[in-house]
């Protein structure tokens, strides 16, 4: 694994006092895909998720980890999510 790889990963799976949730449809706008992805990334257990009130809510961490797995995914992030929002991602 290289440098810029372990720092995602550890940036990723620290410690989070306060968690963000999101719903699947904010999860699919701030990752430039569909709801259909999220739901789909939910089935396949890719995502970290809890159910409240018959609503999925969704790990804003978690769904970056799995949009930043394959480049298809990661390509949308960056531009149709909230990638185009940033100039260039912290390394």
């Amino acid at each position: 694994m290289s440098s810029k790889s372990e720092k995602k990963e550890k940036i990723l799976n620290s410690h989070i006092s306060n968690p963000v949730w999101l719903s699947v449809s904010e999860s699919a706008k701030i990752g430039g895909v569909t709801n259909k992805t999220i739901r789909r990334a939910i089935q396949a257990n890719g995502i970290k998720y809890k159910i409240l009130k018959d609503r999925y809510l969704i790990d804003i961490a978690s769904l970056i980890q799995y949009l930043l797995k394959t480049k298809k995914l990661e390509n949308k992030l960056n531009k149709y999510g909230i990638g185009q929002y940033v100039n260039k991602w912290e390394e």
